[in-house]
């Protein structure tokens, strides 16, 4: 299993130190010390590739005044700044070996006013640039300290007196990561591929894994004969459905009833089940609604076979819960959870997001989040850079997932094929929410299943 090569460009400790305010009439080297600021971050000379769509995209964030006197101090303040100074480039193979051999440049451009525009035109006063190299060769070989301390914004003249001076930290790590798409939408049980790097710049497919996808309750309970500790993990609310797939029948419209029971099951390269995500919960409208809510949503586990000898004992190793998103900007709002210890009926949850319903977007596993979460409540997640990143398309889309998991959270295949599973989930979430005055597509129905049986 060939990882392929991934950059990730850290900048953070981000803070700006104004010139003192003089007497003398505004110019560029008079600031007010209680203006906000800001400044834009670009990475130059890339082009962005459709799997790594931030490569080249023009990031906004705050940035927060240094007031100290001394450099020393100041430079002490600013490396705790808040988190929003926190901003990352993750760069693909494509990329990559687009710029192979030239020079990259990441550009800050710092402005006094605040963010957004006026009329069409910035609210921000330009006070300067910086510009840092970005060795891009030797970042995928080793981590890089590539900027650390404080720089003079703009150029100095003898006109223009004091400058501002920003302060920041840029690094770069190399982090590999595997890379798995699935041959066509999840509930058509695709083959998945794994892609590694080809001669020449391009690709190669090399088949990973099946899944099969089932929306038949009464062959989801057979296949998948979980014990009573999954219904303590998924706080009861798994017990009930699982229990009362039977007397449901025929007292729900058709609608509510085609979205329960979905299973997909991940098998390896011999058939053998190596991972599964299993709706445990229905995904059904709220009171006088037609969308699942934030308050009743629907739930997956994810799931991996225990034992040798049989793959028909399965435990769960996380919870995906999802629901539709109200308010003015119409999203799959999901929250996952990793469950150490079914018996307790808890666990940690290390992704909480939202994903735009018309545009789609990405799952991520933030490692920051996964920290925080870490120190809260013990967890079986290893912290050590990026864990995984999902494909999502939005809704009426062909949606062939892409899932990308960082090497050091694999150490056989059984383990990427439980982030293959929890890609799949909530791909399929996006038609699980899909609002009930709507039809799903006949790939997802059981009628459809039957028929074609």
């Amino acid at each position: 299993m060939d990882p392929c090569p991934f950059v990730r460009l850290i900048i953070e400790s981000l803070a700006l130190k104004l010139p003192p305010v003089t007497s003398k009439p505004a110019g560029s080297g008079v600031h007010p010390s209680n203006s906000p600021c800001f400044c834009t971050l670009q990475l130059q000379n890339l082009s962005s590739s459709p799997t790594s769509s931030s490569a080249g995209s023009l990031k906004t964030v705050p940035l927060p005044l240094s007031s100290d006197s001394s450099t020393a101090d100041a430079a002490a303040a600013a490396l705790s700044p808040p988190s929003s100074s926190h901003v990352v480039f993750n760069l693909d193979p494509t990329v990559l070996q687009r710029v192979s051999g030239k020079p990259a440049t990441l550009s800050v451009s710092v402005y006094s006013g605040r963010t957004g525009s006026t009329c069409g035109f910035s609210s921000g006063r330009l006070l300067g640039r910086v510009k840092v190299s970005v060795d891009l060769e030797a970042a995928l070989v080793r981590p890089l300290m590539l900027q650390s301390g404080w720089v003079t914004v703009g150029k100095e003249t003898v006109a223009s007196g004091p400058l501002p001076r920003l302060h920041l930290v840029l690094r770069s790590e190399p982090e590999p990561r595997f890379v798995f798409q699935f041959e066509g939408e999840p509930e058509c049980s695709p083959v998945v591929y794994q892609i590694h790097n080809g001669g020449g710049g391009g690709s190669l497919r090399q088949p990973a894994f099946s899944c099969k996808f089932s929306a038949d309750r009464r062959s989801t309970t057979r296949s998948l004969s979980l014990d009573s500790r999954i219904n303590n993990a998924s706080g009861g609310s798994g017990a009930s459905c699982w229990g009362a797939f039977g007397r449901q029948r025929g007292q729900l419209r058709r609608e509510q009833q085609q979205r329960k029971g979905w299973t997909v099951t991940i098998h390896d390269l011999s058939g053998s089940p190596v991972a599964a995500a299993s709706m445990v919960t229905p995904f059904v409208p709220s009171p006088g609604s037609d969308r699942v809510s934030r308050s009743n949503p629907g739930a997956w586990l994810i799931l991996q076979p225990t034992g040798h000898a049989s793959a028909t004992s399965w435990k769960p190793w996380g919870r995906l819960e999802a629901w539709r998103e109200r308010g003015p900007a119409d999203a799959l709002g999901y929250r996952f959870e990793l469950v150490d210890d079914p018996t307790n009926g808890g666990g940690v949850t290390i992704a909480q997001s939202a994903i735009s319903v018309r545009k789609g977007g990405e799952f991520c596993i933030d490692p920051r989040a996964v920290e925080e979460a870490s120190a809260r409540s013990p967890s079986p997640f290893v912290v050590r850079g990026f864990v995984m990143e999902s494909t999502v398309e939005g809704q009426g889309k062909v949606s062939k997932p892409t899932v990308q998991v960082g090497v050091q959270h694999v150490r056989f295949m059984a383990d990427a094929a439980l982030f293959v599973a929890l890609g799949a989930a909530i791909d399929l979430s996006m038609d699980a929410c899909r609002l009930f005055s709507q039809k799903l597509r006949k790939e997802l129905c059981q009628d459809h299943q039957d028929y074609s049986s």
